[in-house]
């Protein structure tokens, strides 16, 4: 595991589960990517809000759903961070 994921288990391991967790991300306006994005959550249980540029060359997709532990949240960024040119906040 890289350092950036070190240090975000450090600060998810804080938390109380289950609990609702905010995750943020940017991405080119293209849907195979916000779709990608939007794969790695439950339909039936995410809250995804969209927010395109002023632009419109890019989103961000914010999604709050309920997690019930610090591996499944770092498992979601792992695999968003394998999505090329998204962004994660």
């Amino acid at each position: 595991m890289n350092k950036d994921f070190e240090s975000l288990r450090e600060r998810l391991e804080e938390l109380t589960y289950p609990s609702v967790y905010m995750f943020k991300f940017i991405v080119k306006t293209e849907l195979q990517k916000i779709a990608q994005i939007e794969g790695l959550f439950d339909p039936e249980k995410a809250e995804i809000i969209r927010k395109e540029s002023s632009k419109g060359a890019f989103i961000s997709i914010t999604v709050k759903e309920v997690m019930l532990g610090t591996d499944v949240i770092i498992t979601i960024y792992q695999k968003a961070s394998k999505i090329n040119g998204v962004i994660t906040l």
